[in-house]
């Protein structure tokens, strides 16, 4: 992206291109992950979360029927966290362990240098796109990977849609300018009436893809997806836009290629989706429900049994951030995708 004077762009293209250009995008140019950056994410708050989903995959894995070789996919493994503390896990069961091929999907190659430092196991393979994965089942993670992908946003204004493009005027000045769209013509080439009783409406192209991707290799090669996220399971769509930099929320055009934009899923949108491409069904919760259900309080007694009260308060404190709903419990999602003949439903 040049900008030149009285460029515009789609909101998407806007998005892309704050975080994910090659030299002066946000996640290729910096780590945003932990205290000393820009926000921190579930398995760095407690090792308890990535041990929860290392419990959830290997319980999935045996519903498939311990297949002797199947994929682990993570979608954006950030500073490698979780992945490390799964590979960790997973040591404990060699059968598991021996039949498992984890990969990791990452576009940021400053990240993959962190993953790469963090995760200590050889056998761990970087995709740079799905495609290279080979037809074995397959398991997908996509913990607040989904979120960072770029949306477009749509506004009816009376009876006329428009879509929201950000405008570089000359002054270097970025603004929002809304522009009329025809609805009807979009409509047709996505196959569904998105604008059904909307009047806003965020709409990921990309996201559309990924799902399309992974749900046609899940129908072909049997696993299944789980997406942990901000989310919200209401019918209605609103503008969740938002840029967060050193903890705090700031402006998304202000903090253009220094701030991480980010917005929530629409799960009812999902749906839509994968119904549309059949032989596939999703089940949603919320974190608060997931974690709890797998054991997390257990496994947090079980842990702390033996320790001083200091470290034992410390383990308390985290998975409150993690469950509580005034925190991250309500706020995050968690979505299983699968082919109809699964009826795997731990933690839901």
């Amino acid at each position: 992206m040049k900008n030149n004077k009285n460029d515009l762009f789609t909101l998407d293209k806007f998005i892309e291109e704050s975080l994910y250009n090659k030299k002066y995008g946000y996640y290729m140019k910096k780590n945003p992950f932990g205290q000393d950056g820009d926000f921190i994410t579930a398995p760095n708050i407690s090792i308890l979360f990535s041990e929860m989903i290392a419990i959830w995959v290997i319980s999935f894995w045996e519903k498939l029927g311990c297949p002797k070789q199947f994929n682990l996919i993570e979608l954006g493994a950030g500073n490698g966290e979780m992945m490390r503390v799964l590979v960790n896990t997973f040591n404990k069961f060699p059968q598991f362990k021996n039949s498992c091929k984890i990969n990791i999907l990452e576009k940021s190659e400053l990240l993959k240098k962190i993953q790469k430092t963090n995760i200590k196991d050889a056998k761990v393979k970087w995709l740079n796109n799905l495609n290279e994965l080979n037809n074995l089942p397959g398991i997908y993670i996509a913990n607040e990977f989904f979120d960072a992908l770029p949306i477009k946003q749509f506004l009816k204004k009376g009876k006329k849609w428009h879509e929201r493009h950000v405008n570089f005027t000359n002054n270097k000045k970025l603004e929002y300018l809304d522009i009329p769209f025809d609805m009807q013509k979009f409509e047709k080439k996505i196959k569904f009436k998105i604008s059904y009783k909307q009047m806003f409406i965020e709409y990921s192209p990309l996201i559309t893809k990924y799902l399309q991707i992974i749900i046609n290799k899940i129908k072909l090669n049997n696993g299944g997806i789980l997406i942990i996220d901000y989310a919200f399971l209401e019918r209605e769509m609103t503008n969740t836009l938002q840029a967060v930099s050193k903890h705090k929320y700031c402006d998304v055009l202000k903090g253009f290629r220094n701030s991480d934009i980010t917005h929530n899923l629409n799960f009812c949108l999902i749906n839509k989706i994968i119904k549309k491409m059949g032989d596939c069904y999703s089940l949603s919760t919320t974190q608060k429900k997931f974690l709890t259900k797998l054991g997390i309080m257990d496994r947090a007694e079980i842990l702390s049994k033996n320790m001083p009260f200091s470290a034992k308060a410390d383990i308390y404190f985290r998975i409150k951030r993690l469950i509580d709903e005034n925190q991250m419990g309500h706020l995050f999602k968690v979505m299983f995708i699968t082919n109809k003949k699964n009826k795997f439903k731990i933690g839901f």
